[in-house]
């Protein structure tokens, strides 16, 4: 049985102006078969080089093959921190090269685990708001190859975000990432995730978003459901 993370939040919560870098901007650069319903995914990112442009579902000539589980609004961008690519590099024995996560922004120098949900970052010209922590899938698993990676990434906690986009843009590797507004409610992207069934961590969110009129991602939505009806 795997162990759930600790719901407990980080020491460190990403304050207003701290900053870090875009070390790459990925795309899907192939379909790949898989095993899954879907029958294909496009999990294989690779980093491009110069401007590319950022809309309201994600970044141009990037796509999502499971439509059902992946993109849309609330899940518009995924990055993770750099820490976390060189830290499965190194769990792997080969290197996780930039989007080998599949992520869409690699984040260098800043936790973007531990922001805030609803904290907003400017990345190039883009703003963009934090909406939830990634859960990892079996799709995920089969493309890292190893059969307990999902258990693994999982347990480790620190899963990456994902984004809305509140102004559409531009994003370039070696723009500035920076932290432009955070909500104060001191719930972070990875407690988040380590919550799930943390109904007293599932209410503040609740709140936070109602009296501030933001919207939650819509799994956090379900879940506050759940939990205010008192099921997990």
């Amino acid at each position: 049985m795997t162990r759930m993370p600790s719901s407990a939040p980080p020491v460190a919560v990403v304050a207003v102006g701290a900053t870090g870098t875009v070390a790459a901007v990925c795309v899907v650069s192939a379909l790949h078969a898989d095993a899954g319903s879907v029958g294909t995914t496009a999990i294989d990112k690779r980093p491009v080089d110069g401007a590319v442009r950022l809309g309201e579902l994600g970044l141009y000539a990037d796509v999502q093959a499971d439509r059902a589980h992946h993109g849309g609004p609330d899940q518009a961008v995924y990055a993770i921190d750099a820490v976390e690519s060189a830290h499965w590099s190194s769990e792997l024995g080969r290197e996780v090269a930039p989007g080998g996560l599949g992520e869409n922004l690699l984040i260098d120098g800043l936790a973007v685990d531990d922001l805030e949900i609803g904290a907003r970052v400017r990345a190039g010209t883009a703003l963009l708001e934090v909406t939830a922590p990634r859960t990892p899938c079996m799709t995920f698993q089969r493309w890292m190859g190893t059969d307990d990676f999902r258990a693994q990434y999982h347990q480790r906690g620190r899963t990456g975000v994902y984004f809305r986009v509140i102004e559409t843009g531009e994003i370039t590797a070696g723009d500035t990432f920076l932290v432009e507004l955070t909500p104060d409610h001191g719930v972070t992207v990875a407690a988040t995730y380590g919550g799930a069934r943390d109904r007293d961590l599932t209410r503040t969110l609740d709140s936070w978003a109602r009296e501030s009129g933001v919207a939650l991602h819509h799994e956090l939505e379900k879940r506050a459901t759940r939990h205010l009806r008192g099921e997990r």
